[in-house]
């Protein structure tokens, strides 16, 4: 019984832990990379499609991203569903391909990025200690109901509060990459 509660507490864990690497995929660096455009949907023939599914994305140069429509018409669909985004980027259509361009980012909106990936990291670290907490409670319980011992449940606790160490520490490592990725110039 405990093993499993350890188990389900640590793929709770990871959940959290991917849940900010994915929010910091969203958060710009000034670099070309196809994930600041995940959460981009078009509409294509009436139905809020991701973007990823109706054209390839690939990095032109370190500054640019390069959207490659499957269907040709899809251009200008593509252009204002990047706009509808309000990611701060300004596509530009030449011929077939939308062109992305990364505008550079000023010493102030680098530190508003570092602070908003803070946030993020700090979700994180609350989501992971919640996990702790409902894990706990759930030893408790069997303690009451006599199908742990005392020295069970203060070994389990120990335990988790391990796995809870690791993952926070996790997240502050993705957030430090984060901020050194955000603070290059």
């Amino acid at each position: 019984m405990l093993d499993e509660l350890k188990q389900d507490a640590e793929q709770r864990m990871q959940k959290a832990v991917d849940s900010v690497n994915k929010a910091f995929a969203r958060i710009r660096t000034g670099r070309a990379h196809p994930s600041i455009l995940d959460e981009v949907t078009v509409d294509y023939y009436g139905m809020e499609t991701p973007l990823k599914q109706v054209a390839n994305v690939s990095v032109e140069d370190g500054r640019t991203l390069a959207v490659s429509p499957y269907e040709k018409n899809l251009a200008p669909k593509i252009e204002k569903g990047i706009m509808k985004a309000d990611l701060g980027l300004n596509p530009a259509t030449t011929g077939e391909v939308v062109r992305v361009p990364m505008p550079t980012l000023t010493e102030d909106s680098r530190k508003e990025y570092v602070r908003h990936a803070r946030n993020e990291a700090e979700q994180g670290r609350v989501a992971v200690r919640g996990v702790r907490r409902d894990v706990n409670s759930d030893i408790k319980d069997l303690l009451k109901e006599k199908e742990i011992t005392e020295d069970e449940e203060k070994k389990a606790e120990g335990e988790i509060q391990k796995l809870t160490d690791k993952y926070v520490a996790k997240i502050d490592e993705l957030l430090k990459s984060k901020e050194n990725d955000l603070m290059a110039i």
